[in-house]
């Protein structure tokens, strides 16, 4: 006989099993691609082409995991497991997202209009990058930003006038590699490249270098953005408008406008009817300097690191900068690089395998409900473009994961600046990085620079670790031996 001991314990069980089972069989009902915040979407639209990792509605969290340092690899990995390389739905939390691991979608994300806008976080808001070209909403404000930069910041001519400026600190980078040779008897890459793009950043956008007591703040308050900015950005942001408004104050006062060709002189000598508020200049000023001084720097190192693991290439763009120029018979100039081919194709192969921003850099916003390959997408939602992804597709490129710069030789004219989504690490269309030739032709410069006048060669292994922070950098610092070239 059940004891009435019996028939508690066996309800009590039976409780306990029903109590989890079914609420997992009422989940199951609401297991959709893309997870928690595409929910009413596959509900409401019928969206069976929309592809993704599949999570109960339940899992609030979503796929946060996955966006890690390397959320880069995880989610190109994801999209090809799911077959959802075109384009793949994922919940960030209650964030509704699609991510585009592939050239025709990505050209449809960021070359639409529907995609216009930029999602702007809390951190994005204190250092006042949404009244900057980066961030600002789009309209008449933006509009007017971009055609500002693309007339006097980023224009030929003014790219041509700052050569002056380039070759001097290429010079500065020179002497500091053969004094670091000198003193610790290798060279860590990093503090030096990461001195000369801070150098020129200043230099472009307020006239001045990191050896001006302002400039060296400013240089100080760029890597501590960087390293706390999610911490710290209320208090940070304080003090860079602050000393960004000084710079202002200094230079009007100053009243010398014409004689400089900075940046801050293109702002401060619009027409009246052009000019921007103080606050807006700020917020312009502090993203040019933010935005640009990190990538130059880390783009180099990832080429310095291939031509010390793959010196036959390191000696055949040697041969190449003799061959035109001549063994240190004068330095290379801007106009030289059209002359150099495999110099620029290996710049490429880098781009293409170790692209600063994989991501590229930031999202996009749809403004505007918008189907994307056949998929609806929401106002609202945010869009990404896994450029890394891309660029590692072995149906796009042959052998994607070696390094060889021929392959561009090979492909004659591609261009790299946004018109060929199987490459674009600068973006495509109207959110394009204003900056991308001026970036380049800094690069080129200092590129050619650095190899015409040093052998460079392994003090220990070569380490290609990669760590996602704000942009795609080396895990580990490069380390190798500068020698002279005689």
């Amino acid at each position: 006989m059940i004891t009435a001991c019996s028939l508690t314990l066996l309800l009590l069980f039976f409780f306990f099993f029903f109590s989890l089972f079914i609420p997992f069989l009422l989940n199951l009902r609401f297991v959709v691609p893309g997870g928690f915040a595409w929910k009413k979407y596959h509900q409401n639209h019928k969206n069976h082409h929309l592809k993704g990792p599949k999570t109960t509605c339940g899992n609030f969290l979503g796929f946060l995991p996955q966006m890690g340092p390397l959320a880069h690899r995880n989610l190109a990995t994801m999209a090809t497991s799911l077959r959802a390389n075109r384009l793949m739905a994922v919940s960030l939390g209650s964030v509704r997202m699609v991510i585009s691991s592939h050239p025709e979608t990505a050209r449809e994300i960021l070359c639409g209009p529907a995609f216009s806008n930029r999602p702007i976080k809390e951190s994005t808001r204190l250092l006042m990058f949404d009244r900057a070209i980066g961030f600002a909403p789009y309209g008449n404000y933006w509009r007017r930003l971009r055609k500002i930069a693309s007339s006097h910041v980023f224009s030929p001519r003014r790219i041509s006038s700052l050569e002056g400026s380039r070759h001097a600190i290429a010079n500065d980078m020179v002497e500091r590699v053969c004094v670091e040779m000198n003193e610790r008897g290798f060279v860590e890459l990093r503090g030096i490249l990461q001195k000369g793009s801070l150098d020129n950043m200043l230099e472009s956008v307020f006239g001045i270098n990191s050896d001006n007591e302002g400039g060296e703040l400013l240089g100080l308050m760029v890597k501590e953005g960087y390293e706390w900015g999610k911490r710290r950005c209320n208090i940070l942001g304080g003090r860079v408008s602050d000393l960004v408004t000084l710079f202002l104050k200094e230079r009007r006062k100053d009243g010398d406008f014409k004689l400089r060709k900075d940046f801050l002189r293109v702002l401060l000598s619009l027409k009246e009817e052009d000019l921007f508020l103080d606050t807006d200049m700020v917020g312009v000023l502090c993203e040019m300097v933010f935005r640009g001084v990190d990538n130059i720097a880390i783009l180099l190192e990832w080429i310095m690191a291939r031509m010390v693991l793959h010196q036959d290439i390191q000696a055949k763009a040697q041969n190449e900068i003799d061959a035109y120029i001549g063994h240190q018979t004068r330095h290379i100039q801007d106009s030289d690089i059209a002359n150099l081919p495999y110099l620029q194709a290996i710049v490429k192969e880098v781009l293409r395998l170790h692209p600063p921003g994989p991501l590229l850099s930031w999202a996009r916003l749809a403004i505007h409900d918008v189907h994307v390959d056949k998929c609806f997408i929401p106002a609202g939602t945010t869009a990404m473009v896994n450029m890394w992804a891309i660029a590692h597709d072995a149906s796009i490129w042959a052998d994607p994961w070696s390094f060889r710069p021929e392959r561009f030789v090979e492909l004659g004219d591609f261009s790299i600046m946004g018109s060929d989504l199987r490459l674009a690490p600068f973006g495509s269309g109207r959110r394009a990085c204003p900056g991308k030739a001026l970036g380049l032709a800094t690069v080129h410069l200092w590129l050619a620079r650095i190899l015409q006048r040093f052998k460079w060669l392994p003090s220990q292994t070569v380490d290609l670790g990669e760590c996602l922070k704000l942009s795609l950098e080396m895990k580990k610092p490069l380390r190798c031996y500068a020698v002279g070239r005689q």
